[in-house]
Protein backbone atom coordinates (compact mmCIF):
# COMPACT_ATOMS: atom_id res chain seq x y z
CA UNK A 1 0.00 0.00 0.00
CA UNK A 2 1.49 2.98 -0.70
CA UNK A 3 1.96 6.08 1.68
CA UNK A 4 -1.13 8.44 0.72
CA UNK A 5 -3.56 5.16 1.32
CA UNK A 6 -1.76 4.20 4.01
CA UNK A 7 -3.05 7.68 5.89
CA UNK A 8 -6.23 7.33 4.45
CA UNK A 9 -6.84 4.38 5.64
CA UNK A 10 -5.04 5.16 9.50
CA UNK A 11 -7.96 8.36 9.35
CA UNK A 12 -10.73 6.80 8.24
CA UNK A 13 -9.39 4.11 11.26
CA UNK A 14 -8.96 6.94 13.83
CA UNK A 15 -12.62 8.02 12.59
CA UNK A 16 -14.38 4.33 13.46
CA UNK A 17 -12.90 4.74 16.56
CA UNK A 18 -13.90 7.90 17.45
CA UNK A 19 -17.47 7.13 16.09
CA UNK A 20 -17.33 3.95 18.28
CA UNK A 21 -15.87 5.43 21.49
CA UNK A 22 -18.39 8.64 21.21
CA UNK A 23 -21.43 5.83 20.62
CA UNK A 24 -20.15 3.55 23.90
CA UNK A 25 -19.91 7.47 25.88
CA UNK A 26 -23.98 8.29 25.30
CA UNK A 27 -24.59 4.75 25.28
CA UNK A 28 -23.17 3.42 28.81
CA UNK A 29 -22.01 7.59 30.77
CA UNK A 30 -25.14 9.75 29.33
CA UNK A 31 -27.53 7.30 28.82
CA UNK A 32 -29.81 8.08 32.08
CA UNK A 33 -28.93 11.70 31.63
CA UNK A 34 -30.13 11.58 28.20
CA UNK A 35 -33.25 9.35 29.11
CA UNK A 36 -34.69 12.07 31.63
CA UNK A 37 -33.77 15.02 29.28
CA UNK A 38 -36.92 16.86 29.28
CA UNK A 39 -37.13 17.59 25.88
CA UNK A 40 -37.03 13.68 25.53
CA UNK A 41 -40.21 13.03 24.47
CA UNK A 42 -39.57 9.40 23.47
CA UNK A 43 -39.36 9.20 27.40
CA UNK A 44 -43.19 10.63 27.91
CA UNK A 45 -44.50 8.80 25.15
CA UNK A 46 -43.18 5.64 26.48
CA UNK A 47 -44.62 6.71 30.34
CA UNK A 48 -48.14 7.34 28.65
CA UNK A 49 -47.85 4.07 26.97
CA UNK A 50 -49.25 2.37 29.73
CA UNK A 51 -51.84 2.38 32.24
CA UNK A 52 -50.39 4.29 35.19
CA UNK A 53 -51.14 2.77 39.06
CA UNK A 54 -53.01 4.48 41.39
CA UNK A 55 -53.87 6.11 44.68
CA UNK A 56 -55.37 4.38 47.21
CA UNK A 57 -57.92 5.56 49.99
CA UNK A 58 -60.25 3.59 51.77
CA UNK A 59 -59.58 0.50 49.64
CA UNK A 60 -60.65 2.36 46.55
CA UNK A 61 -59.08 4.07 43.52
CA UNK A 62 -59.11 8.08 43.61
CA UNK A 63 -57.48 8.26 40.37
CA UNK A 64 -57.70 6.31 36.87
CA UNK A 65 -56.95 6.68 33.35
CA UNK A 66 -58.41 7.32 30.29
CA UNK A 67 -57.43 6.38 26.51
CA UNK A 68 -57.04 9.55 24.55
CA UNK A 69 -56.87 10.26 20.36
CA UNK A 70 -55.34 12.30 18.20
CA UNK A 71 -52.19 12.26 20.05
CA UNK A 72 -49.10 10.07 20.77
CA UNK A 73 -49.76 9.74 24.08
CA UNK A 74 -52.18 6.59 24.78
CA UNK A 75 -53.00 7.37 28.18
CA UNK A 76 -54.22 10.54 30.10
CA UNK A 77 -54.35 10.63 34.43
CA UNK A 78 -58.08 10.86 35.53
CA UNK A 79 -59.11 12.07 39.15
CA UNK A 80 -61.91 11.03 41.06
CA UNK A 81 -62.89 14.81 43.46
CA UNK A 82 -59.94 16.06 41.90
CA UNK A 83 -60.06 19.41 43.91
CA UNK A 84 -60.66 17.43 47.37
CA UNK A 85 -57.50 14.72 46.94
CA UNK A 86 -54.75 17.59 44.91
CA UNK A 87 -53.02 18.34 47.97
CA UNK A 88 -52.39 14.65 48.68
CA UNK A 89 -52.47 13.09 44.89
CA UNK A 90 -50.99 16.35 43.29
CA UNK A 91 -50.91 16.25 39.66
CA UNK A 92 -49.56 13.97 36.52
CA UNK A 93 -49.43 16.28 33.71
CA UNK A 94 -48.33 15.03 29.85
CA UNK A 95 -47.41 18.49 29.09
CA UNK A 96 -45.96 19.87 33.14
CA UNK A 97 -45.08 16.72 34.71
CA UNK A 98 -45.69 15.75 38.08
CA UNK A 99 -46.00 16.68 42.24
CA UNK A 100 -47.00 15.15 45.45
CA UNK A 101 -47.71 11.69 46.00
CA UNK A 102 -47.81 11.68 41.51
CA UNK A 103 -44.17 12.80 41.90
CA UNK A 104 -42.77 11.08 44.23
CA UNK A 105 -43.88 7.80 43.83
CA UNK A 106 -43.58 8.61 39.74
CA UNK A 107 -41.86 5.41 39.74
CA UNK A 108 -43.96 2.74 41.01
CA UNK A 109 -46.88 4.43 39.61
CA UNK A 110 -45.41 4.08 35.84
CA UNK A 111 -44.17 0.65 36.92
CA UNK A 112 -40.43 1.76 36.23
CA UNK A 113 -39.34 1.28 40.31
CA UNK A 114 -36.06 -1.53 40.27
CA UNK A 115 -38.45 -3.36 42.90
CA UNK A 116 -41.11 -4.42 40.21
CA UNK A 117 -38.39 -5.62 37.56
CA UNK A 118 -39.95 -9.29 38.70
CA UNK A 119 -43.44 -8.06 37.52
CA UNK A 120 -42.19 -6.41 34.57
CA UNK A 121 -40.45 -9.80 33.50
CA UNK A 122 -43.47 -11.99 34.02
CA UNK A 123 -45.32 -9.08 32.16
CA UNK A 124 -42.58 -9.14 29.12
CA UNK A 125 -42.87 -12.92 28.94
CA UNK A 126 -46.26 -13.48 29.22
CA UNK A 127 -47.40 -10.58 26.34
CA UNK A 128 -48.94 -8.74 29.07
CA UNK A 129 -49.08 -5.09 28.57
CA UNK A 130 -46.92 -3.55 31.62
CA UNK A 131 -48.70 -1.56 34.34
CA UNK A 132 -47.69 0.61 36.87
CA UNK A 133 -48.01 -0.03 40.92
CA UNK A 134 -50.42 0.96 43.18
CA UNK A 135 -49.47 3.67 45.67
CA UNK A 136 -52.19 2.90 49.18
CA UNK A 137 -52.27 5.84 51.86
CA UNK A 138 -53.23 6.23 55.40
CA UNK A 139 -55.61 8.96 54.43
CA UNK A 140 -59.40 8.51 55.48
CA UNK A 141 -61.98 9.79 53.16
CA UNK A 142 -64.90 10.63 55.57
CA UNK A 143 -62.12 12.81 57.46
CA UNK A 144 -60.86 14.22 54.19
CA UNK A 145 -64.22 15.00 52.67
CA UNK A 146 -65.26 16.88 56.35
CA UNK A 147 -62.40 19.00 55.95
CA UNK A 148 -62.97 19.95 52.58
CA UNK A 149 -66.31 20.60 53.20
CA UNK A 150 -65.80 22.68 56.29
CA UNK A 151 -63.32 25.09 54.78
CA UNK A 152 -65.68 25.42 51.88
CA UNK A 153 -64.94 28.95 49.81
CA UNK A 154 -62.72 29.97 52.53
CA UNK A 155 -59.26 29.94 51.94
CA UNK A 156 -57.15 27.90 54.21
CA UNK A 157 -55.84 24.28 55.34
CA UNK A 158 -56.85 21.36 57.36
CA UNK A 159 -53.92 18.69 58.91
CA UNK A 160 -55.03 15.63 60.40
CA UNK A 161 -53.22 12.97 62.13
CA UNK A 162 -52.88 9.67 64.22
CA UNK A 163 -51.13 10.76 67.35
CA UNK A 164 -49.90 7.12 68.08
CA UNK A 165 -48.68 6.18 64.40
CA UNK A 166 -48.17 9.50 62.95
CA UNK A 167 -50.70 8.10 59.82
CA UNK A 168 -51.95 11.29 58.14
CA UNK A 169 -55.52 10.92 57.82
CA UNK A 170 -56.61 14.55 56.27
CA UNK A 171 -54.36 17.20 54.15
CA UNK A 172 -57.17 19.49 52.90
CA UNK A 173 -56.35 23.02 51.35
CA UNK A 174 -58.40 25.63 49.78
CA UNK A 175 -58.97 27.02 47.20
CA UNK A 176 -58.23 23.95 45.23
CA UNK A 177 -58.09 23.04 41.60
CA UNK A 178 -58.90 19.68 39.61
CA UNK A 179 -55.92 18.36 38.23
CA UNK A 180 -57.65 16.13 35.59
CA UNK A 181 -57.54 19.71 33.97
CA UNK A 182 -54.18 19.74 33.40
CA UNK A 183 -53.39 16.02 32.83
CA UNK A 184 -52.98 16.24 29.10
CA UNK A 185 -51.22 18.40 26.19
CA UNK A 186 -53.96 19.80 24.99
CA UNK A 187 -54.50 23.48 23.89
CA UNK A 188 -57.42 23.82 26.60
CA UNK A 189 -55.06 21.94 29.43
CA UNK A 190 -52.21 24.83 28.57
CA UNK A 191 -54.66 27.92 29.04
CA UNK A 192 -56.07 25.69 32.15
CA UNK A 193 -52.28 25.79 33.44
CA UNK A 194 -51.62 29.31 32.85
CA UNK A 195 -54.89 30.34 34.35
CA UNK A 196 -54.14 28.40 38.05
CA UNK A 197 -50.58 29.61 37.73
CA UNK A 198 -51.26 33.37 37.52
CA UNK A 199 -54.21 33.31 39.90
CA UNK A 200 -53.53 35.48 42.60
CA UNK A 201 -55.55 32.97 45.46
CA UNK A 202 -52.77 30.07 44.35
CA UNK A 203 -55.03 27.11 44.27
CA UNK A 204 -52.06 25.31 43.84
CA UNK A 205 -50.39 26.10 46.53
CA UNK A 206 -50.22 23.00 48.88
CA UNK A 207 -51.34 25.12 52.40
CA UNK A 208 -51.15 21.94 54.63
CA UNK A 209 -47.96 21.64 53.73
CA UNK A 210 -45.81 23.89 52.22
CA UNK A 211 -47.17 27.44 53.83
CA UNK A 212 -46.09 28.53 56.82
CA UNK A 213 -48.39 31.47 58.93
CA UNK A 214 -47.57 32.91 62.57
CA UNK A 215 -49.75 30.31 64.53
CA UNK A 216 -51.01 33.01 67.31
CA UNK A 217 -52.05 31.43 70.53
CA UNK A 218 -51.85 27.53 69.46
CA UNK A 219 -48.22 27.97 70.01
CA UNK A 220 -48.73 28.34 73.97
CA UNK A 221 -48.90 25.08 74.21
CA UNK A 222 -45.41 24.87 73.09
CA UNK A 223 -44.69 27.11 75.25
CA UNK A 224 -46.22 26.21 78.47
CA UNK A 225 -44.43 22.23 77.60
CA UNK A 226 -41.18 24.26 77.69
CA UNK A 227 -42.36 26.44 81.01
CA UNK A 228 -43.17 22.79 82.75
CA UNK A 229 -40.60 20.66 81.28
CA UNK A 230 -37.84 23.22 82.61
CA UNK A 231 -39.29 23.85 85.68
CA UNK A 232 -40.42 27.35 85.52
CA UNK A 233 -43.68 25.96 86.90
CA UNK A 234 -44.92 22.85 88.17
CA UNK A 235 -48.32 23.40 89.14
CA UNK A 236 -50.87 24.33 86.29
CA UNK A 237 -53.42 25.41 89.15
CA UNK A 238 -50.81 27.73 91.19
CA UNK A 239 -50.77 31.41 90.20
CA UNK A 240 -47.68 32.28 88.12
CA UNK A 241 -45.46 35.72 88.87
CA UNK A 242 -47.20 37.53 85.62
CA UNK A 243 -47.72 41.45 86.50
CA UNK A 244 -50.82 43.19 84.40
CA UNK A 245 -49.89 45.13 82.81
CA UNK A 246 -46.62 43.77 81.39
CA UNK A 247 -44.24 45.76 79.75
CA UNK A 248 -42.12 43.72 77.24
CA UNK A 249 -38.45 43.44 78.53
CA UNK A 250 -35.91 46.59 77.30
CA UNK A 251 -38.86 48.35 75.82
CA UNK A 252 -41.66 51.07 76.92
CA UNK A 253 -44.40 48.57 74.99
CA UNK A 254 -46.99 47.07 76.87
CA UNK A 255 -47.90 43.53 75.43
CA UNK A 256 -51.93 43.64 75.74
CA UNK A 257 -54.54 41.00 76.26
CA UNK A 258 -57.42 40.41 74.00
CA UNK A 259 -60.22 41.64 76.43
CA UNK A 260 -60.99 41.84 80.26
CA UNK A 261 -59.99 38.32 81.08
CA UNK A 262 -58.32 37.37 84.14
CA UNK A 263 -54.69 37.35 83.83
CA UNK A 264 -52.72 38.81 86.54
CA UNK A 265 -50.97 36.27 87.96
CA UNK A 266 -52.92 33.59 86.23
CA UNK A 267 -52.84 29.98 86.39
CA UNK A 268 -51.60 28.01 83.63
CA UNK A 269 -54.89 26.39 83.63
CA UNK A 270 -56.39 29.76 83.28
CA UNK A 271 -53.95 31.57 81.11
CA UNK A 272 -54.25 28.58 78.39
CA UNK A 273 -58.59 29.15 79.07
CA UNK A 274 -58.24 32.89 78.31
CA UNK A 275 -55.12 32.72 76.61
CA UNK A 276 -53.30 35.43 78.26
CA UNK A 277 -50.47 36.99 76.05
CA UNK A 278 -48.88 38.06 79.24
CA UNK A 279 -48.54 35.06 80.81
CA UNK A 280 -46.98 33.43 78.18
CA UNK A 281 -45.03 36.20 76.64
CA UNK A 282 -43.82 36.50 80.41
CA UNK A 283 -42.11 32.57 80.49
CA UNK A 284 -40.97 33.03 77.05
CA UNK A 285 -38.98 35.94 77.89
CA UNK A 286 -38.22 34.10 81.53
CA UNK A 287 -36.96 30.92 79.78
CA UNK A 288 -34.95 33.20 76.86
CA UNK A 289 -34.82 31.84 73.71
CA UNK A 290 -32.01 28.96 73.93
CA UNK A 291 -35.13 27.44 76.08
CA UNK A 292 -37.25 27.61 74.01
CA UNK A 293 -35.90 27.18 70.50
CA UNK A 294 -34.71 23.51 72.41
CA UNK A 295 -38.50 22.92 72.95
CA UNK A 296 -39.88 24.33 69.29
CA UNK A 297 -37.24 21.83 68.08
CA UNK A 298 -38.65 18.96 69.73
CA UNK A 299 -41.88 19.48 68.22
CA UNK A 300 -40.24 19.39 64.56
CA UNK A 301 -39.93 22.98 64.39
CA UNK A 302 -36.59 24.41 62.13
CA UNK A 303 -36.66 21.25 60.39
CA UNK A 304 -38.36 19.87 57.27
CA UNK A 305 -40.61 16.58 57.01
CA UNK A 306 -40.71 13.29 54.40
CA UNK A 307 -44.24 12.43 54.04
CA UNK A 308 -43.21 11.32 52.17
CA UNK A 309 -44.03 14.63 50.35
CA UNK A 310 -41.58 17.12 51.77
CA UNK A 311 -42.59 20.19 53.76
CA UNK A 312 -41.62 23.17 54.26
CA UNK A 313 -40.02 23.75 57.33
CA UNK A 314 -41.80 25.74 60.53
CA UNK A 315 -40.03 28.66 61.98
CA UNK A 316 -39.14 29.79 65.77
CA UNK A 317 -35.68 31.90 65.20
CA UNK A 318 -32.33 30.73 65.67
CA UNK A 319 -30.51 33.81 64.85
CA UNK A 320 -29.96 36.35 68.45
CA UNK A 321 -33.19 37.48 69.65
CA UNK A 322 -34.20 40.51 72.40
CA UNK A 323 -35.93 38.96 74.80
CA UNK A 324 -38.80 41.77 74.02
CA UNK A 325 -38.69 39.42 70.80
CA UNK A 326 -38.36 35.86 72.79
CA UNK A 327 -41.71 36.86 74.51
CA UNK A 328 -43.36 37.52 71.18
CA UNK A 329 -41.91 34.61 69.57
CA UNK A 330 -43.75 32.50 72.67
CA UNK A 331 -47.14 33.82 71.75
CA UNK A 332 -46.75 32.99 68.07
CA UNK A 333 -45.76 36.12 66.64
CA UNK A 334 -43.03 38.39 65.28
CA UNK A 335 -41.10 35.54 63.01
CA UNK A 336 -42.63 32.35 64.43
CA UNK A 337 -44.54 30.67 61.68
CA UNK A 338 -45.67 26.79 61.36
CA UNK A 339 -47.38 24.76 58.77
CA UNK A 340 -50.87 23.06 59.58
CA UNK A 341 -49.14 19.90 59.88
CA UNK A 342 -46.78 21.27 62.24
CA UNK A 343 -49.43 22.44 64.54
CA UNK A 344 -51.27 18.98 64.06
CA UNK A 345 -48.27 17.82 65.25
CA UNK A 346 -48.62 19.76 68.30
CA UNK A 347 -51.63 18.33 69.12
CA UNK A 348 -50.68 15.03 68.65
CA UNK A 349 -47.49 15.03 70.98
CA UNK A 350 -49.73 16.31 73.54
CA UNK A 351 -52.44 13.84 73.19
CA UNK A 352 -49.81 10.93 73.22
CA UNK A 353 -48.13 11.70 76.32
CA UNK A 354 -45.57 13.61 75.03
CA UNK A 355 -44.66 10.52 71.71
CA UNK A 356 -44.08 13.05 68.32
CA UNK A 357 -44.35 10.31 65.79
CA UNK A 358 -43.07 10.75 62.16
CA UNK A 359 -46.04 11.70 60.17
CA UNK A 360 -46.62 9.50 56.59
CA UNK A 361 -49.07 9.36 54.37
CA UNK A 362 -48.14 6.33 52.25
CA UNK A 363 -49.18 3.05 53.92
CA UNK A 364 -48.26 0.74 51.44
CA UNK A 365 -46.62 0.48 47.82
CA UNK A 366 -48.01 -2.94 45.74
CA UNK A 367 -47.49 -4.50 42.54
CA UNK A 368 -49.82 -4.43 39.70
CA UNK A 369 -50.42 -8.36 41.30
CA UNK A 370 -51.31 -6.51 44.52
CA UNK A 371 -48.25 -7.79 45.94
CA UNK A 372 -46.62 -5.63 48.82
CA UNK A 373 -42.94 -3.97 47.90
CA UNK A 374 -42.41 -2.08 50.58
CA UNK A 375 -45.00 -1.19 54.07
CA UNK A 376 -44.29 2.10 56.65
CA UNK A 377 -43.47 1.18 59.85
CA UNK A 378 -44.43 3.90 62.59
CA UNK A 379 -41.05 6.06 63.83
CA UNK A 380 -41.44 8.65 66.82
CA UNK A 381 -39.72 11.28 65.96
CA UNK A 382 -39.04 13.03 69.47
CA UNK A 383 -40.24 12.59 72.65
CA UNK A 384 -41.46 15.97 72.71
CA UNK A 385 -41.93 16.92 76.37
CA UNK A 386 -42.04 14.32 79.26
CA UNK A 387 -45.01 11.71 80.05
CA UNK A 388 -45.97 14.19 83.51
CA UNK A 389 -46.11 17.59 81.53
CA UNK A 390 -48.35 16.27 78.24
CA UNK A 391 -50.76 15.12 80.87
CA UNK A 392 -50.82 18.47 82.39
CA UNK A 393 -50.81 19.93 79.15
CA UNK A 394 -54.22 17.40 78.40
CA UNK A 395 -55.57 18.80 81.45
CA UNK A 396 -55.10 22.58 80.49
CA UNK A 397 -56.50 21.54 76.72
CA UNK A 398 -59.40 19.77 77.73
CA UNK A 399 -60.12 22.68 80.10
CA UNK A 400 -59.99 24.97 77.23
CA UNK A 401 -62.81 23.30 74.90
CA UNK A 402 -64.94 22.58 78.20
CA UNK A 403 -65.13 25.94 79.48
CA UNK A 404 -63.19 28.07 77.62
CA UNK A 405 -62.35 29.73 73.96
CA UNK A 406 -62.46 26.17 72.23
CA UNK A 407 -66.38 25.35 73.46
CA UNK A 408 -67.81 24.78 69.63
CA UNK A 409 -64.97 21.93 69.87
CA UNK A 410 -66.89 19.67 72.27
CA UNK A 411 -68.31 16.41 71.53
CA UNK A 412 -70.96 14.62 73.18
CA UNK A 413 -69.27 11.84 75.06
CA UNK A 414 -65.97 12.16 73.90
CA UNK A 415 -63.18 14.05 75.69
CA UNK A 416 -61.17 16.73 73.41
CA UNK A 417 -58.85 18.79 74.44
CA UNK A 418 -57.83 22.19 72.18
CA UNK A 419 -56.39 25.19 71.89
CA UNK A 420 -57.82 28.60 69.77
CA UNK A 421 -55.29 31.13 68.26
CA UNK A 422 -55.98 34.25 66.24
CA UNK A 423 -52.62 35.55 64.71
CA UNK A 424 -51.54 38.81 63.64
CA UNK A 425 -50.66 39.85 60.42
CA UNK A 426 -49.99 42.59 58.15
CA UNK A 427 -48.30 45.93 58.61
CA UNK A 428 -49.57 47.47 61.99
CA UNK A 429 -51.75 44.14 61.82
CA UNK A 430 -53.93 46.10 58.82
CA UNK A 431 -55.02 42.67 57.44
CA UNK A 432 -57.57 39.78 58.75
CA UNK A 433 -55.95 37.72 61.31
CA UNK A 434 -55.43 34.03 60.62
CA UNK A 435 -57.86 31.66 62.49
CA UNK A 436 -56.13 28.47 64.21
CA UNK A 437 -57.54 25.56 66.09
CA UNK A 438 -55.68 22.39 67.26
CA UNK A 439 -57.25 19.89 69.16
CA UNK A 440 -57.67 16.20 69.83
CA UNK A 441 -60.27 13.61 70.49
CA UNK A 442 -59.09 10.42 72.85
CA UNK A 443 -61.32 7.38 73.50
CA UNK A 444 -60.67 4.44 75.85
CA UNK A 445 -57.74 3.16 73.38
CA UNK A 446 -56.24 6.75 73.16
CA UNK A 447 -56.19 9.52 70.71
CA UNK A 448 -56.89 8.05 67.36
CA UNK A 449 -56.96 11.79 66.05
CA UNK A 450 -55.36 14.92 66.20
CA UNK A 451 -56.38 18.36 63.93
CA UNK A 452 -54.95 21.98 62.82
CA UNK A 453 -57.24 24.03 61.14
CA UNK A 454 -56.30 27.38 59.65
CA UNK A 455 -58.43 30.10 58.09
CA UNK A 456 -56.73 32.70 56.18
CA UNK A 457 -59.90 35.00 55.61
CA UNK A 458 -61.81 34.80 58.38
CA UNK A 459 -64.01 37.38 60.24
CA UNK A 460 -62.17 40.81 61.58
CA UNK A 461 -63.01 39.37 65.26
CA UNK A 462 -59.45 40.36 66.43
CA UNK A 463 -59.80 37.54 69.64
CA UNK A 464 -59.19 34.33 70.20
CA UNK A 465 -62.52 33.77 69.37
CA UNK A 466 -62.68 34.27 66.41
CA UNK A 467 -60.21 30.87 66.33
CA UNK A 468 -63.39 28.89 68.38
CA UNK A 469 -66.21 30.20 65.88
CA UNK A 470 -64.38 29.53 62.75
CA UNK A 471 -61.85 26.69 63.07
CA UNK A 472 -63.03 24.54 65.58
CA UNK A 473 -66.27 23.67 63.69
CA UNK A 474 -64.32 22.23 60.98
CA UNK A 475 -61.90 20.58 63.15
CA UNK A 476 -64.78 19.43 65.29
CA UNK A 477 -66.15 17.51 61.96
CA UNK A 478 -62.97 16.06 61.53
CA UNK A 479 -62.62 14.71 64.50
CA UNK A 480 -66.09 13.22 64.72
CA UNK A 481 -65.49 11.55 60.91
CA UNK A 482 -62.58 9.76 62.24
CA UNK A 483 -64.44 8.49 65.33
CA UNK A 484 -67.51 7.59 63.53
CA UNK A 485 -65.68 5.74 60.68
Amino acid sequence: MNKPLRRVAIFCGLLIFALLLRDNWIQFVEADSLKNDTHNRRVQIEEYAKPRGDIIVDGKAITGHTTTSGSDFKYKRTYTDGPMWAPVTGFASQAFGTTMLEGVEDKILTGDDDRLFFNRTIDMLTGKQQQGGDVVTTLNAKAQAAAFNGLGNKKGAVAAINPQTGAILALASTPSYDPSSIAGNSTQDSKNWSKLVNDPDQPMLNRALRQTYPPGSTFKIVTAAAALDNGLYSDVNAPTDSPLPYTLPGTSTVLNNEGNIPCKNASLMTALQYSCNTVFGKIGADLGQSKMLAEAKKFGFDSTTDTPVRTVASNFDSKPMYPSQTALSSIGQFDTAATPLQMAMVAGAVADDGKLMQPYMVDQLRAPNLSVVDQTSPKQMSQAMSPETAQKLQQMMENVVDKGTGTMAQIPGVTVGGKTGTAQHGVANSALPYAWFISYAKTDQGSPVAVAVVVEDGNANRDDISGGGLAAPIAKSVMEAVLNK
